[in-house]
């Protein structure tokens, strides 16, 4: 199964990778999606560039970091775990006091054996993070006096890129389902790197599918700019296609199923989800308010793009305790876990291509008359039929599906699907 296959490859060989926003982890990770999938495009956006509010960052790069003591001895090193550098830090080479050094260290009093994960992606700083029980050590064993080495070896590049991944199954029609997912987190195996996981299983499973009724566009994305940024530079494209997707996060533990609906819970691919749970027979999930947005669901469904793009996860960012800490590692993310969230997007998916999400060709009230849908001489008797046609019209908008309009309208799915194909045949919607 290619759950298996992308779980193991992401364990061995993305998990050790420095991602950041930009920068060689990042390419990296590309390259080895790419490597599986070589429809991959990779693309790259100049640091600078202006995205809606928001500018492209610096490249940011590091080959090494670490705090050397007054014996010579490393007791932080960057090599050993890539958390212990707050991301984008600036370079540095200097030698300090105790308390000094202690100013810009980050640790985690209710955690005490986790190194957490910090950034500071647009305001240039330094800083070291590490475990409060190492701390508490640096506290103890040394004097306020005592000397440190401090070293951040790293380097911005305003020449540099952005850079993100998208592969595209073509099927029968030009609507689109958006699959997104970042990689922009270094080692992390919930809140990074399951979405990728799960993303590629996806890939491989509908990569081999024939006739698919929709395209499936998918999006491997720096997390925040990345999705600010791909929505800038595709926007026309993504408003005229996209009729639903889902952005995946937090998707590989074994815990829950949960999940965020786009804004206003009404999107189709809401909608798909809902029936697949239903007929996983996941009766246990749990819907998070969009006020609890955190992920790039907030980009997605932003006032004037309106993609009403779905978040699944398994246990949701921010509510589980190893959340964007050295402890969301590969025994927090089980192949079961990946599983049980590669099945859900997978019949998700499966469902919302193929629904019927029915959308005027005519702006506005199209003339009937003149197509012989509505009657010519006006009476006091209204005629169902003619109803029908125009009740089905003011909801075939581009965001309800044929069993949403038979509710909204009061009539059996089969009847407004037969309304669907004659007003379909009248060239009056698609």
């Amino acid at each position: 199964m290619s759950v298996n296959k992308y779980y193991f490859l992401a364990k061995k060989t993305l998990f050790p990778l420095n991602r950041s926003l930009t920068g060689k982890g990042i390419k990296q990770t590309l390259k080895i999606i790419k490597n599986e999938f070589p429809k991959l495009k990779i693309k790259k956006i100049k640091s600078g560039a202006k995205v809606f509010d928001w500018r492209i960052p610096q490249e940011w790069n590091i080959s090494d970091a670490f705090i050397i003591d007054k014996n010579g001895n490393k007791i932080i090193d960057f090599k050993k775990n890539n958390l212990h550098v707050v991301g984008y830090s600036k370079p540095i080479n200097i030698t300090m006091e105790r308390d000094e050094l202690i100013n810009n260290l980050f640790s985690l009093k209710k955690q005490p054996n986790a190194i957490p994960y910090i950034t500071s992606y647009y305001k240039k700083r330094w800083g070291f993070c590490m475990s409060y029980n190492q701390l508490k050590k640096l506290k103890n064993n040394y004097k306020k006096k005592d000397k440190f080495k401090v070293v951040i070896k790293s380097r911005f590049n305003n020449k540099g890129f952005l850079n993100y991944g998208e592969l595209l199954l073509k099927g029968n029609s030009t609507d689109e389902i958006l699959v997104s997912t970042y990689i922009c987190h270094p080692s992390m195996a919930n809140n990074e790197l399951s979405g990728p996981i799960v993303s590629m299983s996806l890939i491989n499973y509908f990569k081999k599918i024939k006739n698919l009724n929709k395209s499936i566009r998918f999006i491997f994305i720096p997390e925040t700019i990345g999705s600010i940024a791909y929505i800038y530079l595709n926007f026309n494209k993504l408003k005229d296609r996209v009729i639903g997707g889902y952005n995946l996060s937090c998707i590989g533990d074994e815990r829950n199923h949960s999940c965020m609906l786009s804004k206003y819970e009404n999107s189709p691919s809401d909608e798909s989800l809902i029936e697949a749970y239903k007929k996983l027979k996941i009766k246990k999930y749990k819907i998070y308010s969009f006020l609890k947005r955190a992920s790039d669901e907030r980009q997605f469904n932003s006032p004037g793009i309106d993609l009403k793009i779905t978040s699944i996860f398994r246990t949701k960012y921010g509510e589980f305790p190893e959340y964007h800490t050295s402890l969301d590692n590969f025994n927090l993310v089980t192949l079961r876990g990946v599983k049980g969230g590669y099945n859900v997007v997978k019949k998700s998916i499966t469902i919302l291509l193929n629904k019927i999400i029915p959308k005027n060709k005519i702006l506005c009230e199209p003339h009937m008359g003149k197509r012989g849908l509505y009657p010519t001489l006006s009476t006091k008797e209204k005629n169902s039929t003619t109803t029908n046609y125009m009740n089905f019209l003011q909801y075939a908008d581009g965001n309800n599906s044929i069993e949403k309009i038979s509710k909204k309208i009061n009539l059996s799915v089969n009847l407004t699907k037969k309304i669907f194909l004659k007003l379909k045949s009248n060239n009056l919607v698609y």
